[in-house]
């Protein structure tokens, strides 16, 4: 008998394919099923449409931006579809934060929550005692410190919904921001955009990252996804994101795997989409091939903590506090022209209204392609 083989795309970074990798190598051809899992670049889901994939690939990872495009090209499968409501309901339960919410869109979820990741702060150990709690203490620290703003593709917008949120404010009906907070999380922006700011501004989180860990100049990225393959070592530590009136502020990340509608599905990728998903997985298989954990229970496991150096424990607040961003047929596109907007902006030193009117129009236009759900 012939068994059942997949392809699948998830992203070139350890994190990404390690553990997937692992397991279609050491578990799938247990339950009955070949899979062969392709990479690309993280930028990569920004620049391919979700549709053109899913005419390639049964299995997806992908993050919950994408969600509403999907949806209206029609190219997933509802994940209740495949599994049934029961199952998804005791996921919502056992995830942490809002990562398999984040999937949810047009009273389904499309995507089962693989990883689970926010922008946190880091910060470099042997120049930084404690990190900066608020956004008052960011901006006092980068009078003395280099602190750099991730701003390079979608980030410069994201990190300003995260500051948003901070500051309490809330997503008007008619528009992206409402413009009092919002001039105050541009001029929060404005005043880090000095040097360290402008010196890696093409770097994404990754080349962020790696740049702290071999000791380049940066004390403190105050907004940057979390990846905990940087934790363990010391060099740098991960903690919650700052503090405003409304609390924490940061924007959802990490990724969902999704079945595409030309994907046949079996009872065994069922058997091993569910496996991957388990709580026994999330604690032990994924960790150990460094992979980021969805569930809950993972993230609160002492040992898993203690082996990758205090990384959960250090920014689970943040992601049990994350926004979604938003989800509608035109979001990826919204966000990649207001993150170059707001960038422009800042290097330019541009007053905060120009840039917003710019980034107000901008949403109106993609937000007519389709409505969140």
């Amino acid at each position: 008998m012939s068994v059942p083989g997949y392809r699948g795309l998830t992203w070139d970074h350890p994190r990404g394919y390690r553990a997937l990798e692992a397991a279609a190598r050491d578990i799938a051809p247990r339950q009955g099923l070949s899979i062969i899992w392709d990479r690309h670049p993280l930028e990569g889901f920004e620049s391919s449409p979700i549709a053109d994939l899913a005419e390639r690939y049964d299995l997806i990872v992908l993050d919950h931006p994408h969600v509403g495009e999907a949806v209206a090209q029609d190219c997933l499968q509802s994940m209740e579809s495949l599994f049934g409501d029961a199952m998804i309901a005791g996921l919502e339960t056992a995830a942490i934060g809002r990562s398999l919410a984040s999937y949810r869109y047009a009273g389904a979820h499309w995507a089962l929550p693989l990883d689970a990741a926010t922008q946190v702060t880091v910060y470099a150990r042997d120049r930084i005692a404690a990190p900066p709690k608020t956004w008052e203490e960011v901006i006092a620290l980068a009078e003395a410190e280099p602190v750099a703003l991730s701003l390079a593709g979608p980030h410069a917008i994201l990190s300003f919904q995260s500051i948003f949120a901070a500051l309490g404010g809330v997503r008007p009906a008619d528009g992206f921001v409402d413009r009092p907070t919002g001039r105050d999380a541009y001029a929060i922006m404005a005043a880090l955009a000095g040097t360290a700011s402008r010196q890696w501004i093409d770097a994404n989180p990754i080349a962020l990252l790696e740049a702290m860990t071999a000791g380049e100049d940066i004390a403190l990225v105050p907004l940057i996804y979390g990846y905990v393959n940087y934790a363990p070592g010391g060099r740098i530590g991960f903690a919650d994101a700052p503090r405003g009136v409304g609390g924490i502020g940061s924007m959802l990340g990490g990724t969902g795997v999704a079945v595409s509608r030309r994907c046949i599905v079996t009872p065994a990728l069922l058997t091993h989409l569910a496996w991957l998903m388990g709580e026994d997985t999330q604690r032990h298989f994924i960790p150990a091939h460094e992979g980021q954990p969805s569930l809950r229970a993972a993230w609160t496991d002492r040992q898993v903590d203690d082996r990758w150096g205090g990384f959960y424990s250090g920014t689970h607040a943040t992601l049990e506090a994350a926004t979604l961003r938003p989800r509608h047929d035109g979001a990826i596109a919204f966000q990649s022209e207001a993150s170059a907007r707001l960038r422009a902006g800042l290097i330019e030193g541009e007053p905060a209204d120009r840039v917003l009117d710019d980034i107000e129009a901008a949403f109106r236009r993609h937000h007519r392609k389709g409505q969140e759900l």
